[in-house]
C-alpha cells in the first residue's frame, strides 16, 4: 500500500475545519442536555476529531 502524500497546506486547511467542527461539537457537549445515544456519539465524535487533529501535527513535524 503506498503512502499518500499531502502538502502542508492541504494539511493546514484540514486540521482547520477539523478543529473548527471540533469546536462545534465542544459547545454542543458543555450546553445541551443529549439523550444517552446521542451523548455517546458526540463523545467518540469529539475523540476521532482530536485523534484526527493529532495526527495531522504529527504529519507536519514529520515532514519537516
Amino acid at each position: 500500500m503506498s503512502k499518500i502524500k499531502y502538502t502542508k497546506t492541504e494539511l493546514d486547511e484540514a486540521k482547520a475545519a477539523l478543529a473548527s467542527t471540533l469546536q462545534k461539537c465542544e459547545k454542543i457537549d458543555e450546553g445541551k442536555k443529549l439523550g444517552k445515544s446521542q451523548q455517546t456519539l458526540l463523545e467518540r465524535r469529539i475523540k476521532a476529531l482530536r485523534l484526527a487533529i493529532d495526527l495531522i501535527d504529527r504529519e507536519n513535524k514529520n515532514a519537516q
